[in-house]
């Protein structure tokens, strides 16, 4: 642990503006971002006694190497900043928000030059307009399956639209009139994006209008006698009434709001947020949050709205308009209420009113909310008991049987997978804090000593661990350049922050580039699928590059045994102990990357061609070339000019692929 007054900076180097901070920890590795504003006021705080700090804080700046920050113009920005560099770095000592499932939207892609509608997850894209989000992909087709009977709009692949366009003939949805069927020219491409601007305006609340237009329409074709037309509409507007009944009205006055609750402890809380649109419920959706910094609810409120509303920042128009609504009623007002108004209202581009609900339906619909966040909470802790505190438990109980001086708050994992010999991969998996950290995983192909792979699975482990930890070594002496060259003082001082071994720190530019090292950080400890002999192929790996900071032990599947390098009996966990059963899940985690990654390799090895070797000829001429003659067969039929007079290709290469071809047996 280190001493925040090793890196500490002097007072008066530490503006008084507004602005963003990190810490780094000893590798430089961004683990707690915040915003200010008075720098150095805020900076003040966490260099105080460290045993009057909370007991968060004092873990993050005892983890903590160095601080740096970034002046900005206002504090509207130094919001914007702070959300930009969480989302970036993702710091462990930041809260985190977890959502509790992946939500669907229902999204039109007005982007396209024929706009689609369709179900949508994950980050929202630019040019489609988003509504929902719901709490099933079923609802979503439910409510579009109802709607075009009146707005018959494209819903189809790009790949099923372009093939109706070459047949000439439409889809399914086209023949029986929910789709206009733009493909094959029914209706034009500009008809066909008003009807979708329609259906737009109709989802974003602007329903009586339709509904009006289609009754004027249903009288008129009843007074003329066309009562089949009239039915068709009839059955029209009573599709639509289904569609907007479904979400009963909450809100008076088509009211848009974002009603937010939040309930919870210390350790953990669950938020709560219904989407009220046109004052109905339009869609749903719930975290579960971990406090790993010291919080009141009114930050938690704050960072909760730049989670929801952070991602929005790059639309405009109609779209930002659905994301950021007129009111955002919250359960506690953000200690910057001011700064976050400001920056919701820049995002929307009118606006946003951001309140605690006092008296009357919006009150009553926040109770609602509350009480969903409750039962969510108690949900999670249902499905998660303890979870916070076993996997402390875990970490610990790992420490004490390996003897380790701390936790190992991370964790890597190696396996090999091959199929007899051939296909050759390994895995690294990483788990942060005793949960699994994606991002970080690797892979490696085995190229042995020869370049055709490993002899064995104890030669392929110490060669998966030497470029493991070379590339940690060079990553870390490009790390320890960049902190020379910042550190140097012309005047000849030694500053807070430019100490030997201390990362650099002090002010930096809120658009620096961030080096890219993806090793630079060593595990706490390295784990490796096997017994004694992956154990000491691995530890002979790190012996030859010097790495003696880093403890090992493998994990044989048969008896679960933990193994030490050099010990001749293993270390025997409780099986009911929680540190086995994390590093089970940890060494089953690597094995199921491992032969992902194996399946992969082999499924494009399987799978290769004879023109893979052709020179001059990549897979987009190889796609042309066998789409142009059908089939291999045909294109082994044809001759070098009739292969140089396909499109791209040239005599020289024509003639290679006609060698390349007649080595096949016929």
């Amino acid at each position: 642990m280190a001493d925040p007054a090793t890196y500490r900076p002097k007072a008066g180097e530490i503006p008084t503006s507004p602005g963003v901070y990190r810490f780094r920890d000893e590798h430089g590795r961004v683990i707690y971002v915040g915003k200010a504003k008075n720098l150095r006021q805020r900076l003040a705080n966490y260099f105080q006694d460290v045993a009057h700090l909370h007991e968060r804080t004092q873990r993050m700046v005892t983890t903590a190497a160095s601080v740096e920050w970034t002046v900005v113009g206002t504090e509207v920005e130094a919001l914007a900043l702070e959300f930009t560099w969480i989302q970036q770095y993702d710091p462990r000592f930041n809260v985190k928000y977890r959502d509790d499932k992946s939500y669907p939207y229902l999204a039109v892609t007005l982007g396209e030059e024929v706009p689609r509608a369709q179900v949508m997850r994950g980050a929202k894209r630019k040019g489609t307009r988003y509504f929902g989000p719901y709490g099933h992909a079923w609802a979503i087709r439910e409510t579009l399956d109802l709607l075009l009977r009146v707005f018959p709009i494209r819903t189809c692949s790009a790949g099923v639209y372009k093939r109706a366009g070459q047949s000439g003939r439409p889809c399914l949805l086209g023949y029986i009139d929910k789709c206009s069927a733009p493909c094959v020219g029914r209706i034009s491409v500009d008809d066909h994006r008003a009807l979708v601007l329609d259906f737009c305006d109709f989802m974003a609340g602007d329903t009586a209008k339709f509904e009006r237009r289609l009754t004027k329409r249903m009288q008129e074709a009843a007074a003329e006698m066309e009562y089949e037309q009239a039915a068709r509409l009839r059955d029209d507007i009573e599709a639509l009434r289904r569609a907007t009944e479904k979400n009963a009205v909450v809100l008076g006055d088509a009211t848009d709001a974002d009603v937010f609750a939040l309930v919870g402890d210390e350790l953990e809380a669950a938020v709560q947020v219904f989407h009220v649109r046109g004052g109905r419920i339009r869609g749903q959706r719930g975290w579960v949050v971990e406090k790993v910094e010291d919080i009141s609810d009114g930050e938690l409120v704050e960072h909760l709205l730049q989670q929801v509303y952070g991602s929005d920042q790059e639309l405009s128009g109609p779209e930002a308009r659905d994301a950021v609504p007129r009111e955002v009623l919250v359960p506690v007002l953000p200690p910057d209420l001011d700064q976050v108004g400001a920056w919701l209202t820049g995002l929307r581009g009118s606006r946003v009113d951001v309140r605690v609900p006092q008296r009357g339906d919006k009150k009553e619909l926040a109770e609602t909310v509350r009480k969903n966040a409750e039962h969510a909470l108690m949900l999670h802790r249902t499905r998660r008991a303890g979870d916070l505190t076993t996997r402390s438990q875990a970490l610990r109980e790992i420490q004490e049987a390996l003897d380790l001086e701390s936790a190992p708050l991370r964790i890597e994992c190696y396996d090999i997978s091959h199929t007899q010999g051939t296909y050759q991969s390994a895995s690294m998996v990483v788990f942060e804090d005793g949960l699994p950290r994606k991002s970080e995983y690797r892979s490696f192909s085995i190229r042995g000593s020869d370049g055709d792979g490993a002899r064995d699975d104890t030669q392929a482990m110490h060669e998966v661990i030497t470029r493991r930890f070379k590339r940690y070594l060079t990553d870390r002496l490009k790390a320890n350049d960049v902190e020379i060259s910042a550190g140097e003082d012309p005047e000849g001082d030694d500053p807070a922050g430019a100490l030997p071994g201390a990362l650099p720190g002090g002010e930096v530019a809120a658009d620096a580039p961030e080096e890219k090292t993806r090793f630079a950080y060593p595990p706490s400890l390295v784990v490796v699928d096997g017994g004694p002999p992956q154990v000491a192929a691995a530890k002979k790996a790190m012996d030859e590059l010097g790495i003696t900071d880093v403890a090992l032990c493998g994990l044989a599947k048969r008896l679960e045994e933990v193994w030490l390098p050099g010990e001749e009996y293993p270390v025997i966990l409780q099986r009911s102990s929680e540190g086995l059963y994390l590093l089970q899940r940890v060494r089953d985690e690597a094995h199921r990357f491992a032969i992902t990654q194996h399946r992969r390799r082999r499924s494009k090895g399987m799978t290769a061609s004879v023109l893979d070797d052709v020179p001059g000829l990549g897979p987009a001429r190889k796609k042309v070339l066998l789409t142009h003659f059908g089939s291999l067969k045909r294109l082994k039929a044809a001759s070098v000019e009739e292969i140089a007079s396909v499109r791209g290709m040239g005599a020289t290469t024509a003639k290679a692929v006609v060698v390349a071809l007649q080595t096949l047996p016929r």
